[in-house]
């Protein structure tokens, strides 16, 4: 009985407590707590999480699992990346080369790690942009099945054929294109120039007589092929011209410094006059020599020769002083011409010249003419010099 009186006074206090904490929850101040602000969503949704089983009693030491709402397996080792210089999504990319072991065993389709071992002169990222080639990759043969250009084979297999066609003309009209390369030829070295000449044109001082001389060329043509002209002869002033001899030569260049001619000279002076066919060569011989060595065969069957040369020494730009040498030979005795056999005569000499300008140098010297063999005796016969050095001066011009 007793039992039952202590169970309704607690109940009784108990009925009695819980209106008053309510009337106090009521006094409490809801403006001044804080309000908590919602959240912004995730800009990438997460995935959901599984709700967490409830918890089991603490005497059950096995909790039970609910495989239906088990949170989703992470990705094995091998498809994630152990270090954060390379992630996995730059991995599968080919930006970048994990140095996880794991990795090693990926062959992600168009990435670096699918293909073979990379060459350490050409690494993976160089070979996919194309600037280099694996040595362990083969090489890509062409769309038609066919190797050719860089695509071959090391070998002794001879050189793949020219392009025969231009590509502009797949463009521009074919006549146009074919007269722009022949002008841009010419421009480039097919030109054709003209050049006229007088090396020596100068009075000359005699011991008993004055004369005068000249020698020059000119030329039409381009680099290789030449059409020369050449003109040489001397007299006495107030009297008749002694000598006067012209060529007519095609010039063809045969290295770049020798030009091989061919063609006639025609003597007008002496008398008789003779005409002959013509084969020599011109050109800079080593040392900076300008020579000219030529065989004459004449219309009545006499072989004749000359070698002639000089070089420029500068003084200074414009002051250069030149060395000279000429010798004429001949095969047989031509007693009309008075030429001997054998060396005929020789002649040496030395100029000054000042190049006011390059087209226009005036000069003095000395030279010196010597007469040998039979040519000697002919020439005293007539009562010429077998000896005469003299002294000369004139002017060196070219157009």
């Amino acid at each position: 009985m007793s039992l039952t009186r202590i169970m309704l006074a607690a109940t009784a206090a108990l009925a009695l407590t819980t209106p008053l904490q309510a009337q106090s929850m009521q006094g409490m101040d809801h403006s001044s707590m804080p309000v908590a602000k919602p959240k912004k969503p995730d800009a990438k949704p997460k995935r959901p999480v599984a709700q967490q089983p409830a918890a089991q009693p603490a005497s059950d030491p096995m909790p039970k699992m609910d495989h239906d709402n088990m949170p989703e397996m992470a990705a094995p080792k091998e498809e994630q990346s152990t270090t954060s210089d390379c992630p996995l999504e730059h991995a599968k990319m080919g930006h970048c080369t994990p140095a996880d072991e794991g990795m090693s065993g990926m062959t992600m389709p168009g990435s670096p790690m699918a293909e073979p071992p990379a060459d350490p002169d050409c690494p993976p990222e160089h070979a996919q942009m194309g600037h280099c080639t694996p040595k362990s990759m083969p090489k890509l043969s062409s769309a038609a099945g066919d190797a050719s250009g860089t695509d071959l084979e090391p070998g002794d297999a001879p050189a793949p054929a020219p392009p025969s066609d231009w590509y502009a003309d797949r463009i521009f009209p074919q006549e146009e294109m074919a007269k722009s390369r022949e002008e841009m030829m010419k421009e480039s070295g097919g030109s054709t120039f003209r050049y006229l000449s007088f090396d020596l044109a100068e009075f000359v001082v005699h011991e008993n007589k004055n004369s005068y001389r000249w020698d020059g060329e000119a030329w039409f043509g381009g680099d290789i092929n030449r059409f020369v002209f050449k003109y040489e002869g001397e007299g006495e002033f107030g009297g008749p011209l002694d000598d006067l001899e012209l060529f007519g030569l095609y010039s063809r260049a045969i290295s770049p410094y020798w030009n091989l001619q061919a063609g006639i000279r025609y003597d007008v002076k002496p008398d008789p006059s003779r005409t002959y066919a013509v084969i020599g060569v011109e050109g800079l011989a080593p040392y900076w020599f300008e020579v000219t060595a030529a065989a004459f065969v004449s219309n009545k069957g006499e072989v004749r020769g000359r070698i002639e040369g000089y070089y420029d020494q500068r003084i200074t730009q414009k002051l250069i002083f030149q060395p000279r040498f000429e010798a004429n030979l001949s095969a047989q005795t031509i007693r009309e011409l008075g030429v001997g056999a054998g060396l005929n005569n020789l002649e040496l000499g030395a100029r000054l010249r000042y190049e006011i300008k390059k087209e226009f140098a005036p000069y003095i010297g000395f030279e010196w003419i010597r007469q040998f063999g039979e040519s000697a005796r002919f020439t005293r016969a007539s009562g010429g010099q077998v000896s005469d050095p003299h002294f000369v001066m004139g002017v060196r011009v070219w157009f």
